[in-house]
């Protein structure tokens, strides 16, 4: 688009509690849906070594790399636990109409 927004997924493609990856052009970006109606989105690559976020699990506010068990801030991003020392990417996200926009 051509103010930077990029329709990504419909809010009903993200039940409470859960996440999705998304290709946005060359990014991989993962979309959480956190209880209370929260979204956020992130780089669904982990910094300590390639694994999809998404595949990982959401608990408390966190994800959980699949792969080594690093944890990260689902709001901010922040690297919580090694192996991972490498914040993620966030990325700013709205609902519009029903629909997920994000802004790289």
């Amino acid at each position: 688009m051509a103010d930077g927004w990029t329709r990504v997924a419909a809010t009903a493609d993200v039940a409470e509690g859960k996440c999705l990856g998304v290709r946005v052009g060359t990014k991989d970006v993962a979309i959480f849906h956190l209880p209370g109606g929260e979204f956020h989105a992130t780089d669904n690559i982990c910094t300590h070594e390639y694994a999809l976020l998404t595949e990982g699990w959401m608990e408390k506010g966190c994800i959980e790399c699949p792969l080594h068990a690093a944890q990260f801030d689902i709001r901010t991003g922040k690297a919580m636990s090694a192996p991972a020392d490498t914040d993620l990417a966030v990325y700013q996200i709205k609902v519009e109409a029903g629909d997920l926009l994000v802004k790289l």
